[in-house]
């Protein structure tokens, strides 16, 4: 778990906002004892995290494809190829649609904007060093030419939801 008090709390009304404001088709299935609390989701995001991520193209039609996702200070940061479609669609609309899903047992679906964390020309983000370092330590700093070949992103979330089938089973202990 990478994040800090203050990204548990903003992740936390993130969560309980979205729920709250969500049908209440959505809320008969993501109950308060079928969802995760900032804290347990963090612990349970760890590592890559296979995404499903849909983009829109300029004729405003769906894309969906995977994504190795990294869930860290509470946000979903991902990457691709510079040269990739995705990569297109995500310059010129940076609204996406994030799920990831562990069978029946887990499901984070998430609605926002992606910022790009290492644009080129530009400058990077704030933290795209640390970043960076963590995601040459996760793949192997001489896995791409990190400069040239990958873009990265931040999806910032304005709506996103947690189904638990069974919290004991993730977390490895009983609701807190």
């Amino acid at each position: 778990m990478r994040e800090t008090r203050e990204e548990l709390k903003e992740l936390q009304a993130l969560l309980d906002a979205s729920l709250s404001r969500s049908s209440s088709h959505l809320r008969s299935i993501i109950s308060t004892e079928r969802t995760l609390t900032a804290e347990q989701l963090t612990g349970v995001l760890t590592g890559m995290c296979t995404l499903a991520l849909s983009t829109v193209t300029a004729k405003g039609e769906p894309r969906i494809s995977g994504v190795d996702g990294h869930f860290l200070h509470g946000k979903w940061h991902f990457g691709t190829a510079r040269d990739a479609v995705k990569a297109r669609h995500l310059a010129a609309r940076p609204a996406v649609s994030a799920a990831h899903m562990r069978g029946e047992d887990l499901g984070v679906f998430t609605h926002g904007t992606v910022e790009t964390l290492n644009p080129q020309p530009g400058e990077p983000a704030a933290d795209w060093p640390d970043l960076l370092a963590y995601f040459k330590d996760f793949y192997g700093a001489g896995s791409f030419n990190w400069d040239e070949d990958v873009v990265y992103y931040r999806l910032h979330p304005h709506w996103m939801s947690v189904y638990a089938s069974d919290i004991g089973k993730l977390t490895g202990a009983s609701r807190s």
